[in-house]
């Protein structure tokens, strides 16, 4: 299989660069991973092992504890050859009849995916997908037993980003901070050089679900290196006040999308896909990566596959998507 733009190679001088390791495997028979190898922040964007700017796109799971059945063999062959996706987000919830209910099986579900990915040469996060309670420090105790775990089993491989707080809520940014000082060193005690994805506050939403925007994060950056921060939108409910914000925190500091929607916030309801669609740009401009939610079959207009996909496929192509996955499918590819 051909990984055509395995991964998006962004160059400020193209032509100086298209000598670069990266974009030469751009048409060679190689992964995201082996082409790219250990990523890292560089400045305000993320970075290939050969220092070259890189923006990852693919797709967020649904909660594993929901919708483990859509994340399979032909799924993820799918995602990675026909979709040619970069990365996969392997979204664990906490609640929600989540990892508090059985740590001992997410742990090893969210492993098992991590290894899938890495055998077919895609990025994988592992999502801390904390929602309700939004204050981090209600979990503080089980991610670090969660993350230290994960630490440990993936510390020699090249593709893996650890996301530390889905969508904090309800607390302010400072709290949010102090979380994320406390967790990033247990995690770099056993894996020092992966990158960490820290949520901002009211659902990752840079504080502007709750009347704040990104100066709080620019005047008070986490202490830590080699991390980026999150910022989750839906296009037909956050606007442009919500694309002027990302649009400034990306000049200021390193971001990546981790979760957005063409639809509502509830992941439902009617696509706008004029206002996704300028997102899409704004992040190719700017080289922040980015994963939709969510690649399932759930009911929601905000699943990619119709329902009953997942029971038996076919996943390749556009006959079994729904209007937000056929539209997906085009930007990852």
């Amino acid at each position: 299989m051909r990984w055509q733009n395995s991964v998006r190679v962004v160059t400020i001088a193209a032509t100086l660069l298209l000598t670069s390791t990266a974009a030469q495997a751009q048409n060679a028979e190689q992964t995201p991973v082996a082409a790219n190898g250990i990523l890292s922040v560089c400045g305000k964007t993320l970075c290939n092992g050969s220092g070259v700017p890189v923006q990852l796109r693919g797709m967020s799971t649904h909660g594993l504890q929901w919708y483990s059945q859509c994340v399979n063999d032909q799924s993820l062959d799918a995602l990675a050859q026909d979709w040619q996706a970069d990365v996969l987000r392997i979204s664990m919830y906490i609640q929600e009849g989540g990892y508090e209910e059985d740590p001992a099986r997410f742990t090893e579900m969210v492993d098992q995916y991590v290894e899938e990915a890495s055998e077919r040469g895609l990025y994988a996060i592992i999502d801390w997908h904390m929602l309700d309670p939004g204050d981090p420090y209600y979990n503080l105790d089980r991610a670090k037993t969660f993350f230290t775990e994960m630490a440990k089993r993936h510390k020699d491989k090249t593709n893996v980003l650890y996301e530390i707080a889905n969508e904090p809520s309800g607390v302010d940014w400072a709290r949010i901070k102090s979380y994320a000082e406390e967790l990033i060193p247990v995690i770099r005690a056993a894996d020092p050089d992966s990158v960490v994805l820290v949520g901002t506050r009211a659902w990752s939403s840079l504080g502007v679900s709750d009347g704040a925007d990104e100066r709080e994060v620019v005047d008070n950056p986490v202490n830590a290196e080699n991390i980026l921060y999150t910022f989750h939108f839906y296009a037909a409910s956050h606007g442009t006040e919500y694309l002027d914000a990302l649009s400034r925190a990306a000049d200021q500091l390193p971001m990546f999308v981790t979760e957005f929607g063409t639809q509502e916030a509830t992941g439902d309801g009617g696509d706008d896909f004029g206002m996704a669609e300028q997102y899409i740009d704004l992040m190719a401009a700017k080289n922040i990566s980015w994963t939709n939610w969510n690649y399932s079959d759930d009911a929601r207009s905000g699943a990619v596959f119709k329902e009953g996909t997942c029971e038996n496929g076919p996943y390749p192509g556009t006959g079994q998507l729904k209007p937000a996955g056929a539209w997906v499918r085009e930007r990852v590819m």
